[in-house]
């Protein structure tokens, strides 16, 4: 037997048994899930996340879920939850368990204890008759014919389910409250992605030169201003101080390939006008968008009709924006 193919052959079985769960998964979602949302949507208090096990786990990850989407949330491990933890739950939270059985006997200690403070409940559960199904205010079932493991034994499939649900009652409760990318950014102010969200070419520009040389500027005062400010490349103005082109260390290569006297050129003679720019406050994000988009490795930045400076792919690259 080809070992290899084998690990290949369990591998896409194990995605498929999963992929074929999330597809029964989707045709489940109704009425109740609408509802658990919208009771999270009104709540004034927070979301209180339990499991045991692998599925605390997965409630950890939903947790971390709703807080960087607006939702604020607390994991309470169940077991802890009956052991002096119980003081975490407020009068105005809402509660949800995950548990792939209903069964488990700290769930059925720590239900009733719930119920009695009055706080609202939801259960993420594979089994819909189980006492946990029953005893919720909103089942959110996720239906389980198997697990991938080979012995139909190890948390899957369901985890799968369960991951899969808590992101779609994340991304409902980020639509319904209207969270915009600017929302998303002050939860995610680190990191490549937080720059993503925040980082705007102004920041970038104003720890570089401002290269520049005029319409009438020679070619020695050209190459001395690209080689000097060693972003490879120079803006080019007119009189007005307005930008008018652009010249790159490619278009002094191509220039002093070309037969002839160069010393009499100008620099509006090999410059390419009406450069690619971008303003200031736009996302940094979106000018390397702009740059990979149009192969080029400069861009002018501008602050209303005034240069006010140029970056280069590399600056926007070290700040982790890809």
């Amino acid at each position: 037997m080809d070992k290899k193919l084998t690990i290949k052959q369990i591998a896409i079985k194990t995605i498929e048994i999963e992929a074929e769960a999330l597809h029964v998964l989707k045709d489940n979602i109704g009425d109740e899930f609408v509802a658990s949302v919208e009771c999270i949507a009104e709540t004034t208090g927070r979301v209180i996340i339990c499991g045991i096990g692998k599925s605390a786990i997965i409630a950890q990850k939903i947790v971390a879920t709703l807080n960087s989407t607006g939702t604020p949330s607390i994991f309470l491990h169940a077991a802890d939850a009956i052991h002096g933890d119980l003081g975490t739950i407020q009068n105005n939270d809402v509660v949800m368990i995950l548990s792939k059985s209903g069964e488990t006997d700290e769930l059925k200690v720590l239900l009733p204890l719930i119920k009695n403070f009055g706080n609202k409940t939801i259960a993420i559960v594979c089994n819909k008759t189980s006492y946990l199904a029953k005893n919720v205010d909103f089942c959110l079932y996720t239906p389980l014919s198997k697990e991938a493991d080979p012995n139909n034994l190890a948390p899957t499939t369901s985890t799968t389910l369960q991951m899969a649900m808590g992101d779609a009652i994340a991304t409902s409760l980020l639509a319904l409250k209207g969270f915009s990318p600017s929302d998303f950014a002050q939860f995610h102010p680190g990191g490549s992605l937080g720059k993503q969200l925040y980082l705007r070419m102004e920041e970038i520009a104003t720890s570089n030169p401002k290269p520049k040389v005029y319409l009438d500027s020679n070619i020695r005062s050209t190459i001395i201003e690209i080689s000097g400010k060693r972003l490879g490349a120079t803006a080019v103005l007119d009189k007005e101080d307005m930008v008018v082109g652009i010249i790159t260390d490619g278009d002094l290569r191509r220039m002093l390939q070309q037969e002839g006297d160069v010393s009499q050129l100008k620099a509006k003679d090999i410059m390419t006008p009406e450069p690619k720019s971008i303003q200031s406050d736009e996302l940094a994000a979106k000018g390397f968008a702009l740059m990979r988009a149009n192969s080029i490795s400069q861009l002018v930045i501008l602050k209303g009709l005034e240069y006010a400076g140029m970056v280069h792919i590399h600056d926007i690259m070290r700040e982790g924006i890809l």
